[in-house]
């Protein structure tokens, strides 16, 4: 026997608690906390500046010892707490975002808790994953041989998405060989709407941004089918190589619905791989009332989607799904001897999402959704966001009944964009005066919308994705863009920004 002299420690560390009774009641004392904190939401300000001395607080040198956790606790309370974006509260209707649920809180606690990694391996997670990964595939009409998961949000999905594509629509080993095998160049389509992430995602894959081609929009801001098909053909003569075309379900900037269906008819036409962009409508499939709306979207070769948006849960919840099970493992299995699979023990199962994707490193995400849907159920969901395309009915009535207010662009679902007004102003002293309206809108705490520009005009925009908005709450809104405007003109401020 070989006799091993094991070397002397005086003292093994643990990051562990010393008293777990201790962090135990501090635990209960946070939860408590941040309940309080979501019950008391519209006693408080959407959204306020960070004052500059809190700022400046962050300056602080590294630390090499610790501190209690009680005091560093205090610090969250005051320093962090009071000074969020403000999504979560019920008049946040900036961006595109969601509220998060409290179950949702909760379940973030139990992932970290469990802080399981879901690149693969043999162990329960993955195959939580798995069943929400089925529920969104029945949610939004795709095949049960499809593939997808879970991912930070819809931009790496439309990535990821776009990589399928590529990889699939070329007759070279892009994997091996790279772009550089091909004799054409790739061209993908979609709309002067689509998100800035298509953009960056073909640049990422090597394609050029160049080669994106940016199709116009009718009235209603959807894509010209007419426009796209003739540009497809050019294309076609001028010796390049189509691959993808784009739907948006809906646009970011006004919220506009693609004619998917017609896209889908298009795709199949001259063989392109047809993707949909759904981070800011796809969940909208859930609603019997709106699906109508999407029809199309159950043709898609591959689904971007956002369930922290119109899923309202927490942030980070965005999904895909790729029609072509084997064209997406194709695209991203990796070779690795320590990546291998194994028959038997931890490194079995038949659930590798590393496989699927770019990350190894995957979290829990997917208790989350499966704890809400469970809780809530598909049906309800479907409810809640009818609901927030009725509230966006409503406050474009609001809008079109006051003299003051003018609707910018048509509400196909949840997204409203208006302007204060006034008969003796220009553009760009409506422009000047809307900019400071929204500014001082948001600094007053009441509302949080964000701003968008529609040819060349600025605009108020509402993205109505809150579970926790009442009708009430766009009377209230009204309300003080009309006080706020007309407040503005008493003060000149139209004559200073000319």
């Amino acid at each position: 026997m070989t006799v091993i002299s094991k070397p002397l420690i005086s003292h093994e560390e643990t990051l562990d608690p010393s008293d777990w009774q201790a962090m135990r009641s501090l635990a209960k004392r946070m939860v408590d906390d941040m309940f309080d904190y979501l019950e008391t939401l519209r006693q408080r300000p959407v959204w306020q500046p960070v004052p500059k001395e809190v700022k400046e607080s962050f300056g602080e040198p590294l630390p090499l010892t610790g501190e209690p956790v009680d005091a560093v606790y205090e610090e969250f309370r005051k320093r962090i707490l009071p000074y969020p974006l403000g999504n979560i509260h019920p008049r946040a209707w900036g961006w595109v975002q969601g509220n998060g649920t409290p179950l949702g809180m909760m379940a973030e606690m139990l992932a970290a808790g469990m802080n399981t990694n879901l690149a693969g391996a043999d162990h329960v997670a993955n195959y939580v994953e798995r069943q929400v990964i089925d529920w969104c595939k029945e949610m939004l009409g795709f095949p049960k041989d499809s593939s997808g998961l879970l991912l930070n949000g819809a931009s790496e999905a439309n990535l990821l998405a776009l990589a399928v594509a590529r990889n699939a629509e070329v007759d070279i080993d892009v994997r091996r060989d790279g772009l550089q095998e091909t004799s054409r160049h790739l061209t993908v389509y979609g709309s002067v709407e689509m998100h800035s992430s298509v953009g960056r995602a073909v640049e990422v894959l090597g394609l050029g941004n160049k080669f994106l081609r940016r199709i116009p929009v009718d009235e209603k801001y959807r894509i010209d089918i007419g426009a796209l098909q003739r540009t497809i053909e050019s294309d076609v003569r001028e010796g390049l190589r189509p691959i993808c075309v784009i739907g948006n379900a809906v646009t970011t900037n006004t919220g506009a619905m693609d004619p998917l269906d017609e896209l889908a008819k298009t795709a199949t036409k001259y063989g392109l791989w047809f993707h949909v962009d759904g981070a800011a409508g796809a969940l909208a499939y859930l609603s019997p009332e709106l699906r109508p709306l999407l029809v199309g979207l159950e043709r898609a070769d591959s689904l971007a989607f956002d369930l922290h948006k119109w899923g309202y849960l927490q942030f980070e919840a965005g999904g895909l799904l790729i029609r072509d099970s084997k064209a997406h493992r194709r695209t991203f299995a990796p070779r690795e001897d320590y990546l291998k699979h194994a028959e038997r023990g931890a490194a079995g199962g038949e659930i590798w999402y590393s496989e699927l994707g770019l990350q190894f490193t995957r979290s829990f995400r997917a208790l989350k959704v499966w704890m809400a849907l469970k809780t809530d159920g598909v049906d309800k969901l479907g409810r809640i966001i009818r609901q927030n395309v009725e509230q966006a009915s409503y406050l474009a009535e609001l809008i079109n009944a006051s003299p003051n207010l003018e609707l910018m662009a048509p509400v196909a679902l949840h997204v409203v964009c208006f302007r204060f007004t006034s008969p003796d102003l220009t553009d760009t002293q409506l422009n000047a005066v809307n900019e400071e309206l929204l500014i001082r809108l948001q600094e007053s705490g009441v509302a949080l919308p964000s701003s968008t520009k529609i040819r060349g005009r600025f605009c108020i925009r509402c993205a109505i994705t809150n579970y926790r908005s009442r009708q009430e709450d766009f009377d209230i809104l009204v309300d003080h863009v009309l006080r706020i405007g007309k407040g503005l003109l008493a003060e000149g401020w139209a004559e200073k920004s000319a």
